[in-house]
Order: structure tokens, then sequence, then C-alpha cells
């Protein structure tokens, strides 16, 4: 008896070296179309920030909440202005030692920003990716850029291009694949709408870096969701994941699972956090193609770049597990 083969989706995709690519990208965007982009934190589901029924697809194919405010991307720290105004001083210090890279600031919205991008909120979450591309993109389009993450919403992050293909297939226009993103969790978010700052997001800045560019404490996320990634159910693989703190607890519900007939895996874990939290949305999908139904995790350290995994890990989860006793 032959085995079924498995069904290839059908989608657009484009090598980001191509000589080609870059002008056929623009003119997707150009032209209202939606185009996946490579960045170093996840692949974005994009489009240009002028054009209102491209926005309108974003949340359509997603199946994104229209009060769930996206990222606007930039190409250089000199188009703030044109999504932003009263901006502080310490979040232009901060923009510029990180940037590009996977920093999202939350500032007030300008006029340039439609309130279909922010939810219909009166602030804007603002970066530039760390990819050559996809700066270069936003510099020929002569727009800012829109841009979640490119898979269906509430479900794991893409991390490649074939992870768009997989989630989204047809729906996007165009997928321009550019490898795997070099950090693989989302941006930190920090709001300086407040005062002090606020963490909104750990990602792939950590915070203790954050606050030694500042020279002073940023507060802590309040848990109101004022962002992309800050509800509690998000990147949620369809395998349960079971969080526990040491791998003697994971060996107890190993036991427990294996009475209960589960397929079973443990998460690889190492004390690589950048190489952990690379990997993590790839081994969330594969438990998932490999028909895994309990996927246990050991939680790193809630520091560094631990914090950003844990965040994942625990909104993947949907909750976080009691700490052991003492």
């Amino acid at each position: 008896m032959s085995t079924p083969s498995r069904t290839t989706p059908s989608c657009n995709i484009a090598r980001a070296s191509d000589a080609s690519t870059l002008s056929l990208a623009v003119q997707t965007l150009a032209n209202g179309g939606l185009v996946a982009i490579p960045t170093e934190t996840v692949y974005g589901l994009s489009a240009a920030i002028n054009n209102e029924v491209a926005i309108a697809k974003i949340f359509v194919v997603k199946g994104r909440p229209h009060n769930h405010p996206l990222i606007v991307h930039l190409a250089d720290i000199d188009q703030l202005h044109l999504v932003a105004h009263n901006i502080h001083p310490d979040a232009i210090n901060l923009a510029r030692a990180c940037w590009p890279g996977p920093l999202t600031l939350l500032l007030e919205r300008s006029e340039n920003v439609s309130l279909s991008i922010t939810g219909g909120r009166d602030t804007v979450a603002v970066r530039i990716p760390d990819n050559a591309f996809t700066r270069q993109l936003i510099i020929n389009l002569g727009s800012p850029i829109a841009a979640p993450s490119a898979n269906r919403f509430g479900k794991v992050s893409p991390t490649t291009a074939q992870h768009v293909c997989d989630d989204l297939q047809s729906d996007v226009d165009l997928i321009v694949d550019d490898g795997a993103s070099s950090v693989g969790v989302e941006s930190t978010i920090v709001d300086f709408t407040v005062s002090p700052p606020q963490l909104l997001r750990p990602g792939g800045i950590p915070l203790e870096d954050i606050e030694m560019i500042l020279g002073y404490p940023v507060q802590g996320t309040d848990g109101i969701s004022r962002a992309s990634g800050m509800l509690q159910n998000h990147y949620q693989p369809a395998c349960k994941v079971f969080l526990v703190h040491t791998d003697n607890e994971a060996q107890q519900l190993i036991d427990t699972l294996v009475i209960q007939n589960n397929r079973i895996r443990i998460l690889n874990r190492c004390d690589n956090l950048p190489l952990y939290a690379t990997l993590l949305y790839s081994d969330l999908r594969q438990a998932d193609a490999d028909q895994i139904q309990a996927l246990i995790a050991v939680l790193p350290e809630n520091t560094g770049l631990g914090a950003a995994i844990r965040d994942r890990l625990t909104k993947a989860a949907g909750s976080e597990p009691p700490l052991p006793a003492s």
C-alpha cells in the first residue's frame, strides 16, 4: 500500500539575492499587494503604510483582530519623524544605539500613520529591521511599511520563507527568501509615551542592555495589551506545551504522560541562549510536523535573552507553571 504524498503549498517565493526580486517586491507593494519580508527577528507580512486597502488585507489574511496594532518598519532613523512626534530624547539615543536591530519603540503617532495600523490608538510602534534587503525595499518604495509576523494570528511565528508558505500559501502575493532569521524571536518593545519608559514585551535585545544604555531602570510590564504580542495565549503550536523549572520535574512529567500514551518530546535546550532563541520557533513547528502531542520545555532563567524565550514559551503554553516546592 503506497503512502499518500504530502501536498506542497502553492507559493510565490523569490530569493532576496536574485537581481529582479527587489523591484518585484517594490512593485507588489506599490500595487497594493502583500509581501512577506525577511528580518532578523521573524518574517513579516508587509504593506505600505499609505495603502489602507493593503493594510486591511493584512488583518484578513492573518485573522488578526483589528484592535491589535501593527509595527511600522523604517529604513533609516531620519524617517522616525514621519511616523511619530513628541519623541523623548532618550528614545532617540536608545534607537541610535540599537537600530537596525530587534528593538521597537512605542511613541506618539503622527497623522501620517492611520488608526487602522495602530489599532485605534494614538501611539505607534516603530523599528528599523536588521536586514539589508528589507531596508532597501523601504527606501525604493518611498514609504515605511507595516508588518506583523507572516503567519496566522496567535500561532507560531515564521523564521523561514517556507514557514510563511506553509501558513499563508497563496494568500500572500510574494515571499522574499533571505534564509533563516538570525535572532529568531520578536523585537523588544519599550513604551516611551510614559515616564519612566516601560517594557511591554521582552525580545531580541535584553532589558539589561536597554537599561545600561539609558542609565536608569525601565518599568516592568503591567500586562495591559498596548502593542503586538502581548496577549496571554500566543505563538501556539497545535501540540500541548508543558513547562517545568527543572530536569527532575521534566522526568516526573514524562512518567505521567507516558502512562497516558502521549507522543512526547522534550524541547531541545542549550545554555547558548542566542542559539536557543534562533531555533525555538522551528522546534515548535517541527513538533507539530512530527505529530507530537506533548512538548515539555524547561524554562530558562528570566534574565537576558532568557526572558524573551521564557515569555514565548509561557504564551505557547497559555500559562506559567507553578513554582517548585522549596
